[in-house]
């Protein structure tokens, strides 16, 4: 089998991958992640999805690159990670009571065939109403100020949402699961 590396530094899309019980190192891509002028959301995962795998393939020739990239988007406004309370505190507010779309890209990046396949992946959260109290008591219980969109999904914010609406929950967390299965199969890797 080919041996795998997740171009990323995401514990969380570590823990995705080891998910499919195949072996695989990580190495985190060092590249400039500004936007472009007009880029669409959708656009810039792509593009960094893609520049990561070809940065970790410089250190990985013969492997297969997986990486993936996100963003979190509230009326046409991509949101970054908060960093700080203040931050957080504004997105939640923002979101509450709305609708807001997560781009995933992920691309599966051929290093020694120079090759490699590339989507996008959306998913939608809908927010419940929230006090400014919920918000205060979520991000002081939880502190998700590393995270797009304010909030961690896979724990204590699910509470913040009404619905998840996608093809796959793995998405949400930032590694596309079941259209990463796919890719792999077309490589010949058949998972389980």
């Amino acid at each position: 089998m080919r041996h795998l590396v997740l171009g990323s530094s995401s514990p969380f899309r570590s823990a995705i991958l080891e998910k499919l019980t195949l072996p695989f190192d990580t190495c985190s891509p060092d590249i400039d992640e500004t936007p472009l002028t007009d880029e669409t959301p959708q656009e810039l995962v792509k593009r960094l999805a893609l520049k990561k795998a070809e940065a970790v393939a410089l250190a990985h020739p013969t492997s297969l690159i997986i990486s993936s990239d996100q963003v979190s988007v509230l009326n046409g406004k991509i949101n970054g990670k908060p960093g700080n309370r203040e931050n957080a505190i504004l997105q939640l507010s923002e979101s509450s009571g709305n609708t807001v779309t997560f781009y995933t890209s992920l691309c599966l990046y051929d290093a020694q065939e120079k090759t490699y396949q590339l989507i996008v992946e959306p998913y939608f959260v809908h927010f419940r109403h929230l006090s400014s109290q919920t918000i205060e008591n979520y991000i002081d219980k939880e502190s998700p100020l590393n995270c797009a969109g304010s909030f961690k999904s896979e724990g204590l914010g699910i509470a913040l949402f009404n619905r998840l609406e996608g093809d796959d929950p793995n998405t949400l967390i930032g590694l596309p699961l079941i259209r990463l299965i796919e890719m792999l199969n077309k490589k010949h890797i058949d998972i389980p």
